[in-house]
């Protein structure tokens, strides 16, 4: 491995683990000219909580938002069942035709795209992640440890969020789907005309070899959908919408893809459907985490006004006390404000 390549490396985790703080930059530059200081400014213009506030408010969205993830994911499918039915639709017949696709893209892609990036420490140590997984790995820590120190509560959340994408992208197409759907991988070489080694196929129609659930990756386990392209679109999008920026993640994350891309061993559509997944999984956990800040936001908003109505509310003192004289007896009742 040469020299150059090491620094090209280094310098593209660095790319991601700072691309961040430009963001942040950025927003400052662009909140600057803004005179009216009652509206809602980006979190690097409002007057910024302590360090621990900061963190202790994005755990918080983090963990309550989880329950409504996935409800936001099925509103996201539901808000135009005619896209969710063409998507759907568009897999199904890419599916049908995944042989010759798949073909073409192991004969031009798979052996035309052969860079490699240097192995980071600790990678492979996984068995869920592996090899250049720990670069997207390093740079969400990394993200997270440095808007820690900066009191960056956006960085802070797109970093919580990313954990949660990978997390839901092993949990929905690792341990779920492929073991519903259990389709063979296609053989690395569908252009020999030779039989297929096993466990390999070139029979793109051939779902439902259900065997017991394969927990880490390889070739062993299922291919349907493509556990990383879930993970990696699931990221992109994370980091997307948080920071307002496509082009970015998506090219880091296409960058580490196709880095060593022949050891992924799937189908096109496998791939494809990944993809749009982990779309839906990142724009899922998002739009819950907004959700649950805005729910945060209008909960404070009410506490304020009612404990601003209690301050201001008229308060009064009165006694009841025995008037006895000559002419009368009864009670005489005295108001104070």
């Amino acid at each position: 491995m040469t020299i150059l390549t090491k620094i090209a490396a280094i310098l593209f985790l660095s790319i991601l683990i700072t691309f961040p703080g430009l963001a942040q930059q950025r927003d400052s530059i662009k909140a600057a000219p803004m005179a009216d200081t009652t509206s809602v400014l980006p979190d690097t213009m409002a007057v910024k909580d302590g360090h621990l506030q900061t963190a202790g408010k994005s755990l918080k969205t983090f963990v309550l938002s989880t329950p409504g993830d996935f409800a936001q994911m099925g509103h996201i499918l539901g808000k135009d069942w005619r896209k969710t039915a063409a998507y759907l639709g568009g897999i199904s017949l890419l599916v049908l035709a995944d042989k010759p696709i798949t073909q073409w893209y192991q004969d031009h892609v798979e052996k035309n795209v052969n860079y490699k990036l240097p192995k980071l420490p600790g990678a492979g140590s996984s068995r869920f992640f592996y090899g250049n997984d720990a670069y997207l790995d390093y740079a969400i820590a990394g993200l997270y440890a440095g808007s820690l120190a900066g009191n960056y509560k956006t960085g802070q959340m797109a970093a919580l969020n990313s954990a949660k994408a990978l997390a839901y992208s092993y949990l929905i197409t690792q341990v779920t789907l492929k073991a519903i759907f259990a389709r063979e991988r296609p053989d690395p070489t569908l252009s020999d005309g030779k039989p297929p080694r096993k466990p390999y196929t070139d029979n793109p129609h051939d779902f439902f070899n259900f065997r017991a659930i394969n927990f880490g990756t390889g070739p062993t386990g299922t291919s349907f959908p493509s556990m990383h392209a879930t993970a990696y679109f699931a990221v992109a999008k994370v980091m997307a919408m948080e920071f307002h920026n496509y082009w970015i993640p998506y090219g880091a994350v296409t960058v580490i893809f196709f880095a060593d891309v022949d050891s992924h061993q799937h189908w096109v559509g496998d791939m494809v459907a990944g993809g749009l997944l982990g779309t839906l999984i990142g724009q899922g956990i998002v739009s819950s985490s907004r959700l649950m800040e805005k729910k945060q936001a209008e909960k404070k908003e009410r506490e304020k006004q009612m404990g601003i109505n209690h301050k201001h509310k008229i308060d009064f003192n009165y006694q009841v006390l025995p008037a006895i004289s000559t002419n009368m007896t009864g009670l005489t009742l005295a108001v104070s404000l």
